[in-house]
């Protein structure tokens, strides 16, 4: 089996189809690597692209992305619901097969200095390819937003692993690193009030003490007018998401609100799902090899 990694960048634009679509033609261009899924948000401002290839191949279709999104978005003018420091926001390597996370942090860190190197926009290393523990979770690393971080990015603690201590002009910062595999997911309300969505994720989200492995912020979809819990599972086996959407409905009743739907942004693991149905249809004695797609591609 071939080595493979998968990158999950993250770009700060989600309302402009003609920048999505140049910064996706930068991976595109590389054809040792396979693009997956593209996944924009306006509400966010932000989409989401996934890839998969050789380690080195990947990288050098991440650093063509970045680049590009450094060329075309400028954070000066950049308003979304999601938190963000830069044009190029976050750059997560995920390990598929035949490649430890040992490996996936060797190459954040390439890309890291790459970044800082060609483009002169500051990198900070997170997750397992962090240096420090203060920088290991992401929304640290993001404290203060791109508007906050221009503003400390000089002090010590929060000067960068790589690049210029000074925000780029206009693509702001980049955080590189490695991790498992994480789903984004995200449940929406049938309230304008994201003081409600808000209040329910502080339920949920680890940091908070609710599970292990969730973190969560309430947003407003303002296209919309509801109000969003968002959600980024970093462990689907620790935490299925069907007790995480259980305890957003319950709560959320507490409210009298309901529950409208929910979404995955990007790909997701076939068992995460094959987890929730069997919750949710009382599965006995189910096997993955049922699933029709499942057996064929495994003959």
């Amino acid at each position: 089996m071939a080595k493979l990694v998968e990158c999950v960048p993250n770009f700060s634009e989600g309302r402009r189809p003609e920048v999505i679509e140049a910064i996706v033609a930068e991976v595109r261009k590389n054809k040792e690597v396979k693009l997956l899924d593209v996944k924009p948000d306006a509400s966010h401002n932000r989409v989401v692209v996934t890839f998969v290839g050789e380690p080195q191949a990947v990288k050098q279709a991440a650093f063509a992305a970045c680049a590009k999104a450094a060329e075309l978005i400028d954070m000066e003018k950049h308003q979304g619901e999601h938190p963000r420091v830069g044009a190029t926001d976050v750059v997560p390597f995920i390990p598929v097969s035949e490649v430890t996370l040992e490996e996936c942090v060797e190459l954040a860190n390439e890309l890291g200095r790459e970044i800082a190197d060609k483009l002169n926009i500051p990198v900070y290393l997170y997750e397992a390819a962090a240096k420090t523990p203060a920088r290991k979770n992401l929304p640290d690393v993001r404290k203060g937003q791109y508007e906050g971080l221009k503003q400390e990015i000089s002090q010590p603690e929060r000067r960068p692993d790589y690049g210029p201590a000074k925000m780029h002009p206009t693509a702001g910062a980049t955080v590189v690193g490695a991790r498992q595999f994480l789903i984004a997911y995200n449940i929406n309300l049938n309230t304008s009030d994201v003081t409600i969505a808000k209040n329910i994720a502080n339920t949920i989200r680890e940091a908070k003490g609710g599970y292990r492995y969730v973190r969560a912020m309430g947003v407003m979809l303002e296209e919309r007018n509801i109000a969003q819990v968002s959600i980024n599972m970093l462990d689907y086996t620790g935490t299925p998401l069907h007790r995480v959407f259980e305890t957003v409905k319950s709560e959320a009743a507490r409210y009298g609100v309901n529950v409208i739907g929910s979404e995955i942004v990007g790909l997701t693991p076939l068992q995460a799902l094959l987890d929730a149905a069997e919750f949710y249809l009382r599965f006995e004695g189910f096997d993955r090899k049922q699933v029709l797609e499942t057996n064929l591609s495994d003959d």
